[in-house]
C-alpha cells in the first residue's frame, strides 16, 4: 500500500500539486459564474462507488478489515453515557486512522440503526448542502444503504438543503473522500445501518444552522449517531500547529460554536470540515447534549518524520450531561493585570488619537494576558458614552485586542466623532472581557446585570454587554427587547424561532471616572452602549 496523504491528494511537500489543486478552484470558479449551480438530484438506485478505495485505505477488504481493527483494538474501552454525536478526522488510514479510532470506538455494542455523516466538499465548490439520495454508498466491505425516507425529509426541511449527488459524485479527476473514509469503522463498529450522506458545499453559519436544526427535528429516538467529519489545521509546523488546534478544540470544548463559525470564515482557525463540526454541535444541542470530550488528538507529525507542514486530527464526543458539567470555568485577572490592560487601552487611544500608528506593544509582562478573548473598550467623558467597539470572538491575545479595540472606540465608533487631543485627558475607561458564547436555551435563565446578550437572525446581529441592563434600569424582557433593536430587527424578533439568542457574563474593570469641569456645558446626546 502506498504512502498516504495526511488530508487531500498528493502528498503534504508536493508543491505541484497544490498548484493543480488552486487551478482546479480557478476552472470552477470562472465555471459557476457562467453556469447554474442547481442540484442534480441522483438516481434513487445509484450507488456511489468507492472512490479512494487504494489511497486513502486499502482496496483489498481483508487487509482493510486487519487495519481498521488493529486501529479498534488499541483505543481503551471508556463507553461515553448518551452519546449524541461525534468528529472524526478524514485523512488517509496511516495519518489520522489511530485518531479516528477513538471516536468509533465509541460505538461498539451501541444499537445504532442510522449513522448522519456530515462532510466537507473539498474539490466541487457549490452553494447548498447536498444530501445524497441514491441507494447506497460501497466500499471494499460492501454497501451501507441510504435512508432515502429520512434524506428527502431532511431535504424538504429548508432550501438551503437539497437532495443531489454534488460532492458525492467525482469532481472531474478529483474525488471526494471526506464522507467515503468515514464508512469502513463504521461498518466493523456496527455491522449493519442506514446512511444519510451529507456534503456541505456551503458551510457558512446560516446552513450549518439550517442543516443542524432540521436534524434535530427529525432525529426522535437513540438509535441514531451524527457524524462530523473534520480535519483540523493544515500544513504548519508541528508546534504551530498544536497551538493552533489547541484553540479550535478549545472552543469546541467550551461549546462556543458561533466563535468557531466567525474564526473559521476568517481564516483565524481551521478545520476544513468546520461547518459539519458546528452543524453537528447545534443539532446535538437540541438534542439534549451541551459536554464535549476531546477522546485524542494528533497531527500527521506524530507519524511521520516531516514535522514542517502536518496536518491536525481531533476525536471529539458529543453527549448529554449535567448543565453543572458543561459550566464554562470562571476568567479572571489580577490586579496588576488588569491595571496593565488599563494602560494599554490609554496609551493606544493616545497614540492614535494623537496622529501616530499603532500603538507598539511592549513584551507581555502577564501571561494571562496572551490567552485570546473576546473583549470590549468602553471610553466615556464624564459619565457620558463616547465610544464602545470589541471583539466579539477570540480573535487576538489579549492585549493586542484591548490595544486594537480601545483605538477603535476612540476614532471609528460611528456614532460619534473621533476623540480630539484636548479630549483625552477628561476620558475614562472600561475593559469588558468576555466569556465564551452560549446560546440560551430558557430565557428566563438571563439575568440583567450578570449576563450580555448577542441577538443573530438572519446575518443581522445586535450584541448588548452585561452592565448595559444595570445601568439602564431594564428588566429581562427589555434586554431582550433593546438588544433585538441593536441588531436592526424588532423588537419582539427575540420570540421567534428562527432568532438566536447568545448569552455570555464578563469581567468588567476600569479606571475612576474623570470629574467633570464646573462650568455649564452642553448636553451630549445619548447613545447606546454595546
Amino acid at each position: 500500500m502506498p504512502l498516504l496523504p495526511a488530508a487531500h491528494p498528493g502528498c503534504l511537500g508536493d508543491l505541484a500539486m497544490r498548484n493543480r489543486l488552486l487551478l482546479f478552484f480557478w476552472c470552477a470558479a470562472l465555471c459557476a459564474a457562467t453556469l447554474s449551480a442547481a442540484a442534480l438530484p441522483a438516481s434513487v438506485d445509484a450507488v456511489r462507488p468507492p472512490a479512494v478505495a487504494g489511497a486513502f485505505y486499502p482496496a483489498d477488504g481483508t487487509e482493510l478489515v486487519q487495519m481498521v481493527d488493529g486501529f479498534l483494538a488499541k483505543v481503551p474501552a471508556d463507553p461515553i453515557k448518551d452519546l449524541v454525536a461525534l468528529v472524526s478526522p478524514h485523512a488517509g488510514y496511516p495519518f489520522s486512522g489511530h485518531v479516528a479510532a477513538y471516536s468509533y470506538a465509541q460505538l461498539k455494542g451501541r444499537p445504532i440503526e442510522r449513522v448522519v455523516v456530515i462532510a466537507p466538499s473539498h474539490y466541487d465548490p457549490f452553494t447548498f448542502v447536498s444530501i445524497f439520495d441514491g441507494a447506497a454508498y460501497s466500499t471494499p466491505l460492501g454497501r451501507v444503504p441510504i435512508d432515502q425516507a429520512f434524506s428527502r425529509k431532511l431535504a424538504a426541511a429548508s432550501p438551503l438543503l437539497k437532495l443531489s449527488d454534488r460532492g458525492h459524485k467525482p469532481a472531474g479527476e478529483w474525488r471526494e473522500h471526506a464522507l467515503e473514509v468515514q464508512l469502513p469503522f463504521l461498518q466493523r463498529v456496527l455491522g449493519h445501518f442506514e446512511l444519510v450522506a451529507i456534503i456541505m458545499g456551503n458551510q457558512d453559519y446560516d446552513s450549518c444552522r439550517a442543516l443542524g436544526l432540521a436534524l434535530a427535528k427529525l432525529i426522535t429516538g437513540p438509535g441514531t449517531m451524527i457524524i462530523a467529519s473534520s480535519d483540523l489545521s493544515h500544513y504548519h509546523t508541528y508546534d504551530q500547529a498544536v497551538r493552533l488546534d489547541r484553540k479550535t478544540l478549545g472552543a469546541i470544548q467550551e461549546w462556543d460554536y458561533l466563535a468557531m463559525s466567525r474564526n473559521f470564515a476568517q481564516d483565524v482557525w481551521e478545520a476544513c470540515g468546520g461547518g459539519p463540526i458546528i452543524a453537528a454541535m447545534i443539532a446535538a444541542e437540541r438534542l439534549g447534549a451541551h459536554r464535549a470530550q476531546v477522546l485524542k488528538y494528533a497531527n500527521s507529525g506524530d507519524v511521520t518524520p516531516d514535522r514542517s507542514r502536518v496536518v491536525g486530527y481531533g476525536a471529539v464526543a458529543f453527549s448529554r450531561a449535567p448543565a453543572a458539567a458543561a459550566a464554562v470555568p470562571r476568567f479572571d485577572l489580577a490586579p496588576e493585570e488588569r491595571t496593565e490592560l488599563l494602560r494599554i487601552a490609554r496609551a493606544s487611544v493616545e497614540t492614535v488619537v494623537n496622529g501616530r500608528k499603532e500603538y507598539q506593544l511592549p513584551p507581555a509582562k502577564f501571561e494571562a494576558l496572551s490567552r485570546e478573548r473576546g473583549v470590549f473598550v468602553t471610553l466615556k467623558k464624564h459619565g457620558d458614552l463616547r465610544g464602545c467597539i470589541g471583539y466579539v470572538s477570540p480573535l487576538k491575545p489579549l492585549d493586542h485586542a484591548v490595544r486594537d479595540v480601545a483605538a477603535f472606540a476612540a476614532v471609528r465608533d460611528q456614532r460619534f466623532r473621533p476623540v480630539m487631543p484636548a479630549e483625552l485627558p477628561e476620558l475614562s475607561y472600561e475593559i469588558s472581557v468576555l466569556s465564551p458564547m452560549r446560546r440560551v436555551l430558557d430565557v428566563q435563565q438571563i439575568r440583567p446585570g450578570r449576563d450580555g446578550l448577542l441577538v443573530r437572525r438572519d446575518g443581522s446581529e445586535g450584541l448588548l454587554l452585561p452592565q448595559v441592563a444595570t445601568e439602564e434600569g431594564w428588566d429581562r424582557t427589555r434586554f431582550l427587547e433593546e438588544t433585538c433593536v441593536k441588531a436592526g430587527l424588532m423588537p419582539q424578533t427575540w420570540r421567534d424561532d428562527l432568532t438566536d439568542i447568545f448569552s455570555f457574563t464578563a469581567l468588567v474593570f476600569g479606571d475612576r471616572e474623570r470629574p467633570r469641569p464646573p462650568e455649564p456645558r452642553s448636553p451630549q446626546t445619548s447613545a447606546r452602549q454595546f
